[in-house]
């Protein structure tokens, strides 16, 4: 899962900032990249399944909250106040409980390849609602291209669906509006605490849900140590420290340099995919990924007023 891209921190001064901030912009990508096919791992496929998606996602948060608490008493971060408990809770929904969720359940049916270029419309989807929410107005050239991007991964998802579309990917695609509305909520509340600690208090409020539901739905029988491996991944680094890396990385490098990284994120998680998971790259799967890129790419840098 990828991180927000509109910080409220001021853009570097120095060039050891810079470089800085970069590497740990790419190290959050990196981090996030490996969640969809760690995730997979995880929970397995319907032929050979492992750990129950619902456990996968609540689990995950639990743990992640659980490290937050001490986060939060270590570093003596304040309580949020007033309208910030409403923000944080519409937060949670979308990146606690979302994304975590229908991926989970998505990946049990397609590979994690196909999930990977699916989800690569995340960006522009986050900047879809953003603009929506603060009321600006998207160029034509901006909706021209998430039309764009819309348009192929649905096609690329009937082209790999046996029959055409399948369930697993409308699952996608709601995991993608659940996380850009997510990171839209979060980016709103950045104003007035620092992103770690917007993290770190998401996951604390849905602590109540989140730790009961995960021992609900724990395993009642053996796993592969695999599986716990993908779970232990996705617990400690794509819910918890990747945020930590990718927000202090547009703290130090600017926000509009190091963000750009992100494009790299889908080819990174079909790449991963493979030698985890032994999932194949096909010639037209990299041609539809390299498309969705181009296209999430020049939205980026279409204007929104």
């Amino acid at each position: 899962m990828s991180g927000l891209t509109t910080s409220s921190t001021a853009p570097a001064t120095t060039s050891s900032d810079a470089a800085r901030g970069m590497l740990l912009g790419l190290a959050g990508v990196v981090m996030f990249a490996l969640s969809i096919p760690m995730t997979r791992l995880a929970g397995g496929s319907t032929v050979a399944p492992q750990l129950d998606p619902a456990f996968v996602a609540f689990g995950r948060a639990a743990v992640a909250g659980l490290l937050s608490i001490a986060w939060l008493l270590a570093t003596g971060a304040r309580r949020p106040r007033g309208d910030e408990w409403r923000l944080l809770a519409f937060t949670a929904s979308g990146v606690v409980f979302g994304w975590p969720l229908l991926l989970g359940f998505a990946v049990r049916h397609v590979d994690a390849v196909h999930a990977s270029v699916v989800s690569g419309v995340l960006p522009l989807a986050t900047a879809v609602i953003a603009a929506g929410v603060l009321r600006q107005r998207p160029s034509a050239g901006f909706w021209a291209c998430a039309l764009a991007g819309l348009a192929l991964v649905v096609g690329f998802a009937a082209w790999r669906g046996a029959g055409g579309l399948e369930m697993a990917d409308g699952l996608l695609l709601g995991a993608v509006v659940c996380a850009s509305a997510g990171y839209v909520s979060g980016a709103r509340l950045s104003g007035g605490m620092t992103a770690e600690q917007v993290i770190c208090w998401v996951l604390v409020i849905s602590l109540p849900v989140t730790l009961p539901l995960a021992v609900l739905a724990r395993p009642t029988a053996p796993v592969a140590a695999s599986a716990w491996v993908g779970f232990a991944y996705v617990s400690l680094f794509s819910m918890w420290i990747g945020f930590f890396a990718w927000y202090r990385g547009l703290a130090l490098g600017g926000t509009l340099r190091v963000s750009q990284v992100q494009v790299l994120q889908p080819f990174l998680s079909m790449l991963f995919a493979v030698p985890l998971l032994g999932e194949q790259l096909d010639a037209m799967t990299v041609v539809f990924a390299v498309a969705v890129l181009a296209v999430v790419w020049w939205g980026k840098r279409q204007p929104i007023h």
